[in-house]
């Protein structure tokens, strides 16, 4: 679990809100070293606004509606941003063409020193930031022409020069798969560089040789927080550079950048903030982004219970986004507290979606029999499709939920069964998970629930 340190910290997560910096006699620069956590906290509250709150209202306020779900095209996604971004004249400039020939696009905004390179959806179907950057995108465009946030614009916009590139691979993301048109895994083809996705990117980092990058990613949704901990929502990664796995002076930055990310998103998800794997892979892009000298962190979204089209994750995303602009622009960063990364559990898979555990299972022409039924779902973060994974004695089988039918009866619906002949039925592995869940043997006992839709 992340919590806020108890020693002396600085507040670097949104420097001080506008909220907090409205306050009388508070300052609006960022906290020395020397403030304390209860220090930050009570210039937060005097006003009722916590840092990750104000990312979070800008997310709602400045959602782009014409992308609700985590399934658009290349198309539908330009549509919507284009006008945006054109009519608020951020530079847009065409750096590439994927194999089907749509164009990829850089969006550069700020006029800042340091420079920061955001890429999303190199898998297809990981389209969560490329949601958040959307919503991004009208926040500095600032469509709702308010000035409560001018203050936290200036800063980042005079602090940073910011190059998103959105959706880097949309012939994947056309057909909702990981890999490009001819099946190539765009973030295992930085070194080799053989598709025109992976050159685009590799071309943009050379002639920018940014500071800072940010690798958006979307995890699998069984990953955990450690083996026993929960349904992992996020995990960050400061890549190693080479095999050592070692700390030279870019990915000792990166490392304190990923510390203030966990600290901002550990405040809306203490438990689901989770630590990537550190090996290192020389055909990845964030490994040889740190190579080549950008101090590069990944960004994983996992999943969220009830959240099915990752729009939570997605407002999470922009209020974490904004925190790390902030403490990049004011150079706040370099005082946040590698424990606070360093401590995070690692990502632990290998998770089934559902345990049906307790019950007796109802087979035709056979006694009950105690076993356990493991499911996974086709879809495992929309939680749809469930199918029957394994069945036995399951005790010690980690899975993101569960469900005790101790003392009552498990009967399969029809679909779940196969016969051949000369035998009598099967359960079938693969099948829908389809039960009723009964007090008794008998069909005709009560009925107590429905797992799955019989």
């Amino acid at each position: 679990m992340l919590s806020l340190p108890s020693r002396s910290a600085p507040l670097f997560v949104l420097g001080l809100t506008l909220a907090a910096a409205a306050c009388a006699g508070r300052s609006s620069t960022p906290r020395t070293p020397t403030s304390t956590t209860a220090e930050a906290t009570a210039a937060l509250a005097c006003c009722g606004d916590s840092a990750m709150g104000v990312g979070l209202r800008i997310a709602t306020d400045y959602r782009e509606p014409a992308i609700t779900t985590r399934r658009f095209t290349h198309e539908q996604y330009w549509n919507a941003v284009l006008p945006v971004v054109t009519y608020a004249g951020f530079r847009v400039e065409e750096v590439g063409r994927s194999l089907h020939g749509r164009p990829l696009r850089t969006i550069t905004i700020g006029t800042g020193r340091d420079t920061v390179l955001l890429w999303s959806q190199m898998h297809g179907d990981e389209s969560t930031a490329t949601m958040a950057l959307a919503d991004l995108f009208r926040w500095f465009a600032n469509t709702r022409a308010e000035d409560r946030d001018d203050a936290l614009r200036e800063r980042i916009l005079g602090g940073l020069t910011l190059v998103f590139l959105p959706m880097l691979n949309p012939d994947g993301a056309e057909r909702f798969q990981r890999e490009n048109a001819i099946g190539v895994d765009v973030n295992r083809d930085a070194r080799n560089l053989a598709t025109p996705e992976a050159r685009a990117l590799k071309a943009v980092r050379d002639r920018l040789s940014p500071r800072f990058g940010f690798n958006l990613h979307d995890q699998n949704a069984r990953t955990r927080v450690g083996r026993e901990g929960e349904q992992a929502a996020i995990a960050l990664l400061a890549p190693a550079h080479d095999e050592s796995r070692g700390y030279n002076a870019v990915r000792e930055r990166a490392r304190l950048v990923a510390a203030t990310l966990a600290l901002s998103f550990g405040t809306e998800l203490p438990t689901r903030v989770a630590k990537y794997d550190d090996g290192f892979n020389a055909r990845a892009f964030g490994d040889l982004m740190q190579a080549w000298g950008t101090s590069t962190v990944l960004i994983e979204s996992g999943a969220l219970p009830s959240d099915p089209e990752k729009q939570r994750l997605r407002a999470l995303h922009v209020g974490a986004l904004l925190s790390v602009f902030d403490a990049l622009a004011t150079g706040a960063y370099a005082n946040a507290d590698p424990a606070w990364y360093d401590s995070l559990p690692f990502n632990a898979s290998g998770a089934s979606d559902l345990l049906i555990t307790g019950g007796q299972l109802v087979m035709p022409g056979m006694a009950p029999m105690r076993v356990d039924v493991a499911v996974n779902y086709d879809d495992a973060v929309a939680r749809t499709g469930g199918r029957v994974r394994e069945v036995g004695d399951l005790a010690g089988v980690i899975a993101i939920d569960t469900i005790d039918v101790g003392g009552l009866f498990l009967h399969p619906a029809p679909s779940v069964l196969t016969t051949a002949p000369g035998t009598g039925a099967m359960l079938r592995l693969g099948a829908p998970a389809q039960f009723e869940v009964r007090r008794g043997a008998e069909a005709s006992s009560e009925r107590v629930r429905v797992i799955g839709t019989p």
